[in-house]
């Protein structure tokens, strides 16, 4: 009886050695140690607010400053209070920022992304509704936060060009599509 041959063990590797890259710059005034900044989550809604006149289709707008001091035409929306649903806060939202009441005709959609604030990062998501006007006066006069400066009537199909937000305009032509209008 013979014995079988002896299978050579695998040879070791050396261990891959990875050099260190170089460090990326940092900003100023930040050490490469800093640690991150804490994560809030936040929901908010909001949404497009209609009225046809002349079979011309207008959505209530808000213009707000951004940081650098410019106005930024946008849709209404801001944070749920209490236990409302993202549909009730849609609704007051469009009603304190624009001055318009107004009634859900249908979800629009979400949007979801993130931002940084000066002490943390906040993951955010805000429902959009398409909503039909039923009555008021378009003004920002009475909006509580102060945050939109300017309300206005701007025609479904200039949207596109006028909000500041890709995707809010995203909403606007998912309301133009439900409403079989042309943009």
């Amino acid at each position: 009886m013979s014995t079988p041959p002896a299978v050579p063990s695998p040879v070791p590797r050396p261990p891959v050695v990875i050099a260190p890259s170089p460090a990326a710059p940092q900003p100023r005034n930040e050490s490469p140690r800093s640690p991150q900044l804490p994560v809030s989550n936040e929901v908010s809604a909001g949404g497009i607010a209609i009225r046809v006149e002349d079979g011309i289709a207008y959505a209530a707008c808000i213009g707000r400053r951004n940081r650098a001091g410019r106005l930024e035409w946008c849709l209404p929306k801001g944070h749920l209070e209490g236990g409302e649903t993202p549909e009730e806060a849609a609704v007051r939202e469009v009603a304190e920022e624009t001055g318009i009441e107004s009634e859900i005709v249908h979800s629009l959609g979400t949007i979801d992304y993130w931002f940084t604030g000066d002490d943390r990062r906040v993951h955010k998501v805000v429902h959009h509704f398409l909503l039909e006007a039923k009555s008021g006066n378009i003004t920002a006069a009475n909006d509580p936060d102060q945050e939109a400066e300017e309300a206005r009537w701007i025609a479904v199909t200039d949207l596109s060009r006028e909000l500041a937000f890709p995707n809010e305009r995203k909403m606007a032509q998912a309301a133009a599509t439900l409403l079989s209008i042309d943009t």
